[in-house]
């Protein structure tokens, strides 16, 4: 059975641990801007984490002209093949939640790809268990 990254926005304090695991991971350092992983505050208690659903008709899959993005079966990620990417944007401007960002050092797709079936850093490191990964 596949697991779900599961999102409780009521127990997250937007300490922000979950965006730094993130650039961690895949970038090698710690950088809000480069998290495949948002945080956001709405007034006290009501904070948000955004994120790439999975989509399971996902929009920026079925745009893609070069076919750069597929879901990989074993861990249900849509994941963006790199040498592949022209770097257009029509994923990003194709995903109605804006989940899709583009990497501005070699302008590819970036998309949370769930840590290849690890448990994706944001969730092991979620000092609240507003993320977690079941």
């Amino acid at each position: 059975m596949q697991k779900t990254l599961t999102i409780t926005p009521s127990r997250c304090t937007s300490c922000r641990t979950c965006e730094l695991a993130c650039s961690f991971k895949h970038a090698g350092k710690g950088g809000l801007g480069i998290a495949r992983i948002r945080t956001f505050m709405f007034g006290e208690g009501k904070n948000q984490i955004l994120t790439c659903f999975q989509c399971d008709e996902a929009a920026c899959v079925k745009v893609c002209p070069v076919e750069a993005l597929s879901r990989n079966e074993s861990t249900g990620a849509i994941e963006v093949n790199e040498a592949r990417c022209i770097g257009c944007g029509l994923c990003s401007i194709a995903c109605p939640f804006g989940h899709m960002n583009h990497d501005g050092t070699n302008g590819i797709a970036v998309k949370c790809d769930l840590c290849g079936g690890d448990e994706p850093a944001c969730a092991a490191f979620c000092p609240s268990r507003a993320l977690e990964y079941r």
